[in-house]
């Protein structure tokens, strides 16, 4: 009886995990992609001119708005991490204004006004429609552009950095690949063997030749520090690591005066603040 019963009760936990698995399987683009159509303010609520853009991307149509800064020093592609979209990132935005920097600020097919769904690929051709449309439609040299992902937008940054040569990237709480983000956050399930979006960060990093900023906080509890040091050591020189304090999502904030000379540091020998 108690053999029985021991049986059953395997058999149930067992089942149990294999519908988890199934279900990790079926849901991940939730958990991964947490999307937000609702564009709830733009540029104007700060009073800034901007331009709305959607370019075509992967049979479908990515949505940005280019924020130009007169006297820009450069400008910088922000790819934002995984939850809300570009309505959320205006304080991030004004960070990057303060430094000096035009900015192209985008959303992820799924995101915002960007048509379709997201997914590792749809991230890929994203980015690189931002890109096409700087040094193609705009007519902006790659030296003057800086491509900046924080989180989820590292694992675009890097795939782009890893094919083009910018003035430089900064990768923030980035993760080494997603496998290896999803185990840290759930060790107790196979999640590195059932993650369908790979993002290999730590092997598109050695790929990357221009200028590097790693930045990332011992108080990250969704990105482990761990990560941040193991895309550092990978790297290439010339390569820098900043590090903040604060949380995943609010490091930079937390972190701002530090967060703000770390970056006027690191460009400052590549792109000098237009004086006049």
């Amino acid at each position: 009886m108690s053999f029985l019963f021991f049986a059953y009760l395997l058999a149930g936990v067992l089942g149990l995990y294999a519908l988890l698995i199934a279900l990790g399987w079926g849901f991940q683009e939730r958990l991964i992609f947490q999307t937000s159509r609702d564009l709830y303010r733009d540029p104007s609520f700060y009073g800034w001119p901007f331009e709305e853009v959607l370019v075509p991307a992967a049979g479908g149509r990515t949505h940005a708005w280019f924020l130009p800064l007169e006297q820009a020093r450069g400008v910088v592609i922000f790819s934002h991490g995984n939850a809300g979209n570009i309505a959320d990132r205006l304080e991030s935005i004004d960070l990057l204004r303060s430094l000096g920097f035009s900015v192209l600020a985008y959303d992820y097919g799924g995101y915002g006004r960007s048509t379709g769904a997201p997914s590792e690929q749809r991230c890929y051709a994203d980015i690189e429609a931002m890109w096409r449309f700087l040094t193609e439609a705009k007519g902006i040299p790659a030296d003057k552009i800086v491509l900046f992902g924080r989180s989820l937008g590292g694992g675009a940054t890097a795939h782009l950095a890893a094919r083009v040569r910018p003035a430089a990237v900064v990768l923030e709480s980035t993760f080494l690949s997603m496998p290896a983000v999803a185990q840290d956050v759930y060790p107790w399930f196979p999640a590195r063997w059932i993650v369908r979006h790979r993002f290999p960060n730590q092997e598109n990093i050695r790929r990357v030749t221009a200028p590097l900023m790693i930045v990332h906080s011992r108080e990250d509890r969704i990105v482990p520090f761990r990560h941040g040091l193991g895309l550092y050591e990978a790297a290439n020189e010339p390569k820098t690591f900043l590090e903040i304090r604060g949380a995943h999502q609010n490091g930079f904030a937390a972190s701002k005066d530090i967060y703000l000379k770390g970056w006027e540091d690191f460009l400052a020998p590549i792109l000098p603040r237009n004086l006049h």
